[in-house]
This record gives structure tokens, sequence and C-alpha cells, in this order.
């Protein structure tokens, strides 16, 4: 069966059909934007899933990527505020917020970015002495972030991170920093070495100090103790001394002879004590004690009486020879 003309219209018509179709939906992944242009102008953007657009007059202008990204910042040179030359490395981040903007508004998006951020690099560098450069990494991401993020805003992009990955001084500059460190090291050794002997010697001087506190305290209390000791001796002997006088007075000199033979036995002692004596001799006649003994009696009867001179006759008086050999 030969076709027709009319069989062909109808076919072209119904291939026309489907191709329209096919041409008017769009799929869009997830993250991802399309941007919809009419005769060459932008007319909208498409979200993730299923898109429509009328064929022949609409067609697909861009497919923007809007996660977030990372944009490899290539190594360059960069001059610090006291003229030191350093080489730098960074990256950053950046996700695309409008699709329009991003696609209209500059040429070249990434491309932008990295020569934006370079430049801002060497711009933040500048300001910085070497040392605040090493140190401050915190810092410097933090204000490249803020002048980046500004001014990639008009073009619909958010910069989310920017981070220095490598600081790279000169060589030169790098032994001197090196040598820098070993003496800041051998210093607070030196340092925490003196410290550690004054702590020493203070600990030391403090154990002297209580030592002899805790030594002033023993002789203090000795002393104390001694006094108190020779206090009593002197209240027994003041009592004695009373209780003999009192028995001398009643007429009792069986007590003034004790107390004599005690006077004269003590006094024989040290003499045979002494340092300069090594043998001492010293005869006790009875006879000379019984005279001083007898001295006594006259003077207690003149005073108390025949009865107190009877009582003494009664008394005891030593008689003996002592050699006392030192």
């Amino acid at each position: 069966m030969n076709p027709t003309g009319f069989d062909i219209v109808v076919v072209a018509l119904v291939a026309l059909v489907i191709l329209t179709i096919a041409l008017g939906v769009r799929t869009i992944p997830q993250g991802f934007n399309y941007t919809v242009e009419r005769f060459g102008r932008y007319s909208r953007t498409l979200g993730a899933g299923l898109g429509l657009i009328i064929p022949y007059i609409e067609r697909i202008g861009h497919k923007v990527n809007v996660m977030e990204q990372v944009l490899d910042i290539p190594s360059q040179e960069a001059i610090t505020k006291d003229n030191a030359g350093v080489r730098i490395d960074a990256a950053a981040f950046y996700q695309v917020l409008d699709a329009a903007k991003a696609c209209y508004e500059v040429a070249s998006l990434d491309q932008a970015l990295i020569v934006l951020t370079m430049t801002n690099i060497r711009t933040v560098v500048g300001s910085m002495d070497l040392d605040q450069l090493l140190s401050h990494r915190d810092e410097i991401n933090e204000r490249l972030l803020r002048v980046m993020d500004a001014a990639a805003s008009p073009w619909g992009v958010k910069v989310t991170r920017i981070e220095i990955r490598d600081i790279l001084p000169p060589a030169d500059i790098a032994g001197a920093m090196n040598r820098q460190m070993k003496a800041e090291r051998e210093k607070r050794a030196a340092v925490l070495e003196a410290e550690g002997l004054r702590q020493a010697e203070i600990l030391k001087a403090e154990g002297q100090k209580q030592s002899q506190i805790l030594a002033a305290e023993g002789r203090k209390e000795a002393a104390l103790r001694d006094a108190e000791a020779r206090e009593r001796l002197a209240q027994a002997e003041a009592n004695a001394t009373a209780m003999v006088s009192e028995a001398i007075s009643r007429g009792d000199i069986q007590a003034a002879n004790f107390l004599i033979a005690e006077r004269y036995t003590e006094a024989l002692k040290s003499m045979a004590s002494a340092h300069n004596s090594k043998v001492v001799i010293v005869p006790i006649e009875a006879a000379a004690l019984a005279g001083t003994v007898g001295g006594i009696a006259q003077l207690t009867k003149a005073v108390f009486g025949e009865d107190a001179a009877a009582s003494r006759r009664g008394g005891s008086v030593p008689s003996a020879g002592r050699s006392v050999e030192g």
C-alpha cells in the first residue's frame, strides 16, 4: 500500500508534536538550577525536578551548580609590612545563591573568585608583619572572608570559608627564626632553672628559720622549766628552813644539828668535786664539830633557857674523819 500525501503529513505532524513535547520538558537534577532564556533574554530559573519550557521560543541558558564548591587558589608571592617575602596558597569555599546573577552578572565566576581572592590575600599580607602573619592565621582567614563575601555578593555568591593552607617564608628568614626559637627555648630553660634554684633556696631558708624558731621555743620551754624547778627548790629550801627555825624556836636542838651537818657535808662535797684539785683530804674532828654545835647550844640556851640546852644534850654529833679523792 503506497502512502498518500495526507498520510505523510499526518506522520510529520505527529513527529513534530512528539519532538515539541520532548523539547519542552526538562528534568533538573538535585543540586542544580537551570536558567531559561526567551529569545536570548533571561526569563526564569528552574529548580530541581521536572521543568517545562516553551519549545522554539525558550531554551535552557545555563546549568548552574548550587552546591558548595571549593576553589584551589594558586600559590603566590606576597610582601609583608616589614618587607619580608612569603609564599602563600589558600582554598576558598563558596555557594551560588542566585543562579541568574552568577550567570549574567559576571562572565567567569570561578576565575573572578580566584583573582579576587589572590588580590585580597596580597592586601591582607601587606598590612601585617611577618611574625603577626605567621601567628594569626585565624585573623587572616576572617579578614579575607569578610572582604570576599562582600565583593562576591553582587554575583549572587556566598563565600563560606577562606582557608590559608601554607605560609612559607624565605630560607634565610626561616633559618633566623629557627635560631631565634632555639635561643628563646634556651632562655626559658635558664629562667626555669634559676627559678628552681631560687625556690630551693627559699625553701631551705624557710626550713632553717623554722628550725631556729623551734630550737628557740625549746630553749625557752627548758628555761621556763628550769626556773620553775629552781623556784620549787628554793620554796622547798625555804620551807625546810622555816621548819628548822620553828623547831629551834620550840627548843628542838636536833633539828639545828641536822641542818648544820647537812650544810657541812654539802660543803665538803663541793670541795671534793672542784676541777682544780685532784685529791682533797679534810680531817673532820668530832671535837671541832661538837664545839660548833655546842656554840649553837649556848645561843639557844641564852634565848630559850635551860630546857632548850637539855634538849641539845640529847642531840647527836657526828664524829668522823673523811678523805675525799677527786
